[in-house]
């Protein structure tokens, strides 16, 4: 009721008296008002006048459901959204609750993440109501095998994404946007299967929006940023979770439907910050160099080494840097 409540307010410009809303809900006036003592409570501001009736005034800047749901275009994803406030890691979480059977689509969102985690376990700072930290869980019919490309279609979603935002970002393979050379959101995704069937699959996204130069250690500010510090303006995080969610939903849907990815993979070559670029390619303690060529229908990078020899590199495998620094 709560959130039905909350609906009215939004699409109501004025005030809309109590009466009206008893009338419409069924409930009485002391069940309205306690209803918009906890939206108060939640951050919402809400005008109230004994002759007059509510009014929404202001919106706290929250990833809920109830915030995000009015960016939503989507049909499946994010219909089910879990919001935290805090939680170690989302994709944890959303693994716990894939194996219990959360239903496809399901997308979990923390406000602030305390281990989060990238590739290769690295870390990844997740401040309190700065950034957006958020798993998607997804149950596709495919092998196994392909599920590593799920990886390009989130970051293409989420080049997409930013590019609403009047912000130009590149793909760094496999899973890193970058702006101005710096890096601004990431992707891991995480699979639970047998041989030749998907359990689920849970895509987590990372993205520095709203986060200020005093976030970043001394280290981090060389090759981490954030949309808010590029741009010079805060970002509306509702929009963009929305705007992502909104553009994964179309390019999964095309992966779901005809096993490629024609439209993910061309975002991901047309925004790539490294092909045709010389890189290193870093698999443990060795390091090798070559020229990033092409990235392949199944989403590997194709690299030209030093040797002339021309060979497909899984993203699963190795890291890749630009010769002088982060790309």
């Amino acid at each position: 009721m709560k959130e039905q409540i909350l609906k009215i307010l939004r699409e109501t410009n004025d005030f809309i008296s109590g009466e009206v809303m008893c009338e419409v809900f069924g409930i009485t006036r002391s069940a309205i008002w306690k209803h918009i003592k906890t939206l108060k409570e939640e951050g919402y501001e809400i005008e109230s006048s004994t002759k007059k009736g509510y009014k929404l005034k202001s919106a706290p800047d929250t990833l809920s459901f109830a915030e995000l749901s009015p960016y939503l275009k989507t049909k499946l994803i994010g219909k089910k959204v879990l919001y935290l406030d805090t939680v170690d890691s989302t994709n944890n979480y959303g693994k716990i609750i894939a194996l219990d059977g959360a239903p496809d689509g399901t997308v979990i969102v923390s406000e602030e993440q305390t281990s989060g985690r990238g590739r290769l376990e690295r870390n990844f700072l997740s401040p309190k109501y700065k950034g957006i930290w958020t798993s998607i869980i997804v149950r596709p019919s495919l092998e196994p095998i392909m599920a590593g490309r799920l990886t390009q279609i989130a970051a293409a979603a989420l080049h997409l994404a930013i590019k609403e935002q009047n912000i130009i970002s590149q793909i760094k393979w496999p899973n890193d946007i970058v702006v101005n050379g710096k890096k601004v959101a990431g992707v891991l995704i995480e699979l639970n299967c047998e041989l030749s069937e998907i359990k689920y699959v849970v895509v987590g996204v990372g993205i520095n929006v709203n986060l200020d130069k005093e976030d970043f250690s001394n280290e981090l500010q060389e090759k981490a940023t954030s949309l808010k510090i590029e741009k010079e303006e805060s970002i509306n995080r509702k929009q963009l979770l929305g705007d992502f969610l909104n553009y994964f939903e179309k390019l999964y849907d095309e992966f779901i439907e005809t096993e490629e990815m024609p439209t993910t993979l061309q975002l991901c070559k047309d925004n790539s910050a490294i092909l045709g670029k010389e890189i290193k390619i870093i698999n443990r303690e060795k390091e090798e160099i070559g020229v990033a060529l092409d990235i392949a229908p199944d989403g590997n990078l194709v690299v030209k080494y030093n040797d002339g020899k021309i060979k497909k590199i899984f993203s699963g495998e190795v890291s890749v840097r630009g010769l002088n620094g982060y790309i």
